[in-house]
């Protein structure tokens, strides 16, 4: 039986801190912030999800994108090497929780590294994105570790945004959505969906129809609602400051042994 279990973790006080690689800074409202981050963990919790915070690392002002510390495969948690200095000490609370929901635990060792944001399931096939923050070390470990479990790795380049999750997601039936400018490589998924916003590339899928989604993209709500989904929308603009997400605030564990 698929389990809906999600990890989230409280936004750090040193939130404004955070990294920008992409785009140019931006002030950062960290009151807001936190009342965005309380309606998103709302917003799983209305849709059958149970989350489970992880310990806060209020020193690590990018530990509120918590998808970028464990990617999660079957009933195995590989725990990733950020390729970010700074955030490498996100990991340890994040392997905690894991280790508590009876996951099998793997790691990303040096020199290879790798974030959760770079990882795209469909199936049992795996895209990741090779780029900025994860590089050909931590693929060929992320590999090793999920191919032998009946994973099929496929790398992608990265290298107009900050992950690969941050150019492209994918819907319900396995279609990839994503905004072409800044995408690398869209002729690498067969079944391709552009959208007309950046935003609108990235969908957390809630189970049946309804998919999570920013406010920031009011047009690609309406393309998906017009295929028959159920947009269900969350403002998360202050952490879009800091090239995040819907993706990159939690992490769904849907295949525990429960």
């Amino acid at each position: 039986m698929p389990s809906k279990k999600a990890l989230v973790r409280r936004p750090s006080p040193r939130l404004a801190e955070g990294l920008v690689t992409h785009i140019e800074r931006e002030k950062v409202d960290v009151d807001l912030a936190v009342e965005q981050w309380e309606a998103y963990v709302e917003a799983l919790r209305t849709h059958g999800w149970e989350t489970i915070e992880v310990d806060p690392a209020d020193d690590c002002p990018d530990s509120v994108f918590v998808e970028d510390t464990v990617v999660m495969y079957r009933n195995v948690a590989l725990i990733a090497r950020p390729g970010a200095d700074s955030r490498r000490a996100e990991t340890a609370g994040v392997e905690e929780a894991v280790a508590g929901l009876g996951c099998s635990v793997n790691w990303i060792w040096d020199p290879g590294t790798l974030e959760g944001g770079d990882v795209l399931k469909i199936g049992d096939t795996v895209y990741v994105g090779r780029g900025g923050r994860t590089n050909a070390a931590g693929v060929q470990q992320l590999r090793a570790a999920f191919e032998p479990l009946g994973a099929r790795v496929v790398s992608a380049p990265v290298s107009k945004v900050l992950h690969l999750k941050s150019a492209v997601t994918a819907l319900p039936d396995g279609t990839v959505i994503g905004h072409i400018p800044k995408m690398d490589t869209p002729s690498l998924f067969a079944r391709f969906l552009p959208v007309p916003e950046e935003a609108g590339s990235h969908v957390v899928l809630l189970g049946g129809d309804k998919l999570l989604m920013a406010a920031s993209a009011p047009k690609t709500a309406e393309l998906f609602a017009d295929l028959g989904y159920e947009p269900v929308v969350v403002d998360i603009s202050e952490f879009e400051k800091l090239e995040g997400c819907v993706t990159c605030l939690s992490v769904r564990l849907r295949e525990l042994y429960v």
